[in-house]
Parts: C-alpha cells; sequence; structure tokens
C-alpha cells in the first residue's frame, strides 16, 4: 500500500512539474519570438538617431563617441553599416534572453519538482488517514473514526461518509452480538430443562412423574420448535422477496383475528376491527405472519378486560392498538429488537419466543415498507405499519 501511495504521490508531482515546464517553455518561446520581430526595427532606428559609441567593435576606446555621419558619410556605407550592427545587437540581444530564459526555468522547474512534490503529500494525506483507519479496523475497535477536521470538500465528505458507514456497521455488529447471545440462552434454556426433567425425574419415577416429565420434555421441545421456526422466519424475510402478489391484507387481518378471539374471550378483551378494503403487495405467508404477531403480542401483553383496535385502510396502512402495562417510551425500539422486552431480556413464561416484534419488522422491511409504534400514554402500544399498496381491491 506504501508503494501505491508513493506512485500516486509521484504522478501528481510529475503532472504538476510538466504542467509548469510546458507553460514555462511556451511563454519563453513565445517571448523570444515577439522579441526577434521587434528587436531589430528599435535597435536600428536607435543607433540611426544617435552617436557612435566607442566601445562597438571598432576598438576606438581612446576617443569619444562621434556621430555616425563623420565616420561614413556614403548613404550606402551608412546603411550597411547600420544593418551590421543592428545584426549583432539583435544576435547577441536574443542569445542573452535565450541563455537567461533558458537558465531561470531549469531552475523554477526544479523548484516546482520539490513544491510539487510537498503539495501532493499535503493533498493526499487525507486519503493516508483514511487509509490507515481502514486498515487498523477490526470488530474489536469499530468505535474508532476517522473525524478528519478541515475545510468541507470532497475528503472531508469521503471521511463523513466513510465514519457513518462505521457507525452503521458497529451498530450491524452490536445487534449481532446481542442476538447471538440471546438466541444460544433461549435455545440453551429448554435443553437444560430436558436435562434436569432426565435427571431428577426419571431417577425411579412413580407413573405420575412419568407423566410431568413427559410433559415438561414436550413442552420444551415447543419451545424449541417455536423458537427455530422464529429464527427460519426471520432469515427467510431478511433475504427480502422474490416473488409479489396481490395480498387483500383486510381479508388477512379479519381471518387472523377471528383466530385469536378465544384467547382474547378467555381474558375477556374486547377485540374492535375496522378492516377497510386494502391491497399490498407481497408474500402472502409473511404478511399473514405479521399480522399474526402484532394481535397475537396485543392478546399476549394486554391486561384482563382490556381492549384491542385493529385497523386498515389506504391511508394509515395496518394500526394495531392495544392497552396494557404502562411502557416507557424510550424502551419501545428495543421491543423490535431479537429477544427482547423493554429493557429487559424476553422471558419465555407466556409462551413466546421474543422474536414477534423483530420478525414484524424484518417483513415490513423485506416488503419495501415500515413499522412505527409508539407508547401509549394510559398503557399499551400503538403500531402502525405501512406497505407499499396495489390498487383497490376487487370484492367478492
Amino acid at each position: 500500500m506504501g508503494g501505491i501511495r508513493l506512485t500516486v504521490r509521484a504522478k501528481l508531482t510529475a503532472l504538476y512539474s510538466g504542467l509548469f515546464l510546458a507553460s514555462g517553455t511556451v511563454l519563453v518561446t513565445v517571448v523570444y519570438l515577439l522579441m526577434s520581430q521587434t528587436i531589430s526595427n528599435r535597435v536600428s532606428a536607435a543607433i540611426s538617431k544617435s552617436e557612435l559609441p566607442a566601445s562597438v567593435g571598432l576598438r576606438w576606446t581612446a576617443i569619444p563617441a562621434i556621430p555616425l555621419q563623420t565616420i561614413a558619410p556614403d548613404g550606402v556605407a551608412l546603411r550597411e553599416f547600420t544593418k551590421d550592427v543592428t545584426a549583432v545587437s539583435v544576435d547577441t540581444t536574443l542569445s542573452s534572453l535565450l541563455l537567461y530564459s533558458a537558465l531561470a526555468l531549469i531552475f523554477i522547474a526544479a523548484l516546482s519538482v520539490a513544491a510539487g512534490w510537498w503539495i501532493s503529500g499535503r493533498v493526499l494525506r487525507p486519503l493516508h488517514q483514511i487509509t490507515a483507519t481502514a486498515q487498523r479496523l477490526s470488530s474489536a475497535n469499530l468505535h474508532e473514526r476517522i473525524a478528519l477536521d478541515g475545510p468541507r470538500d470532497e475528503l472531508t465528505e469521503l471521511a463523513g461518509t466513510f465514519d457513518t458507514m462505521l457507525d452503521r456497521l458497529q451498530h450491524a455488529f452490536d445487534s449481532q452480538r446481542r442476538f447471538i447471545a440471546n438466541a444460544s440462552h433461549e435455545l440453551r434454556t429448554p435443553l437444560a430443562i430436558q436435562r434436569a426433567a432426565i435427571q431428577i425425574g426419571l431417577k425411579n419415577p412413580t407413573k405420575q412423574q412419568l407423566a410431568e416429565v413427559s410433559e415438561q420434555m414436550l413442552e420444551a421441545n415447543r419451545r424449541s420448535e417455536r423458537l427455530i421456526d422464529g429464527l427460519l422466519l426471520l432469515a427467510r424475510s431478511d433475504r427480502g422477496i422474490e416473488n409479489r402478489v396481490p395480498v387483500e391484507l383486510h381479508r388477512v387481518v379479519a381471518d387472523v383475528v377471528d383466530q385469536h378471539s378465544a384467547a382474547a374471550a378467555t381474558r375477556s378483551i374486547e377485540v374492535e376491527v375496522n378492516a377497510e378494503p386494502l391491497l399490498v403487495l407481497g408474500d402472502l405467508v409473511l404478511l399473514t405472519q405479521l399480522v399474526t404477531n402484532l394481535v397475537g403480542n396485543a392478546v399476549r401483553h394486554n391486561v384482563d378486560g382490556g381492549q384491542i383496535w385493529v385497523r386498515t385502510n389506504s391511508r394509515s396502512g395496518l394500526q394495531v392498538v392495544n392497552t396494557g402495562p404502562l411502557l416507557d417510551p424510550d424502551t419501545v425500539p428495543l421491543l423490535f429488537e431479537p429477544f427482547r422486552r423493554g429493557k429487559e431480556r424476553t422471558g419465555s413464561a407466556d409462551g413466546g419466543a421474543g422474536l414477534g416484534l423483530s420478525i414484524v419488522s424484518s417483513i415490513a422491511q423485506a416488503h419495501g415498507g415500515k413499522v412505527l409504534a409508539e407508547a401509549r400514554a394510559k398503557g399499551g402500544l400503538h403500531v402502525r405499519v405501512t406497505l407499499p399498496l396495489k390498487s383497490s381491491p376487487s370484492h367478492r
């Protein structure tokens, strides 16, 4: 990587120096051509109007300057003499101009190489910082950021984009760590129950103990099965939706509410449904699971004698509102993390696997929708799901 940076720096230096040298050469050439065209006339006119100095090639250093007409009274001889002097003066002037310009150009070109090397180093320094940070990062130090200072330009924008990406990666890694830890705990609990039942309950058991151990192991098996089904469904929804078909969500809501009516009735929970026609594009199985999780949570986490309101319409999508215990608004986002309930780990005493709302969120995102939830002031939760709509459904 160091070699690549050096190569880029050398290329930038060569580019700066080459551009300067080329522009300097063009400038010297233009000046030389302009001077060669104008200096001859100017020198000739100046000589014809002045006196001949004693030092102009005549080796008359001991005599003062004398008029040209005294030396060459003949007009022809005077013109020839003026022409020769002009030619010598022009050649000497142009040669001196070319020599000094070339020396100055070489000197400035050398300075431009040094300046180009220094400037390119300063230009590439932020990129070196970004590269060094990217090479140093791993899953153990994702908290580090570039935090590039300076005026807002393309490089600071690149560094800011990189820092934003690191924020998302850190959040994803943290969520993954929590998910693995919680999933391991949830999977280990049924195994511990089964092991305890085998070691304790099956040691010289009576018929009643055998029945109790059998029921405990069967319930632990059901718990593991629900958890595995939830994980598989979560993984499926995370992959996205390949084939989308029109789904009458209001009919799905009606069917799901009917399935939970008995559980709600046992706790005297009143369920009010206002299902206006709502046709969305998506996967029927996943959307059915989304509604099932929302209604099931509304029943499970309600209070005896509570209420549930389920609504569908094209303006607000799907809404499920339930009464229940008071919730801290700050804990509502935690409800959508796997195996979480509020600020504590999800337990399974109520039969849930702790994946209900996380599956809802994943299914909604897979469909290009979103889930919004807020705690009710009087207790309970208000969940709203918006999904891509299809045209108005036809009634049966």
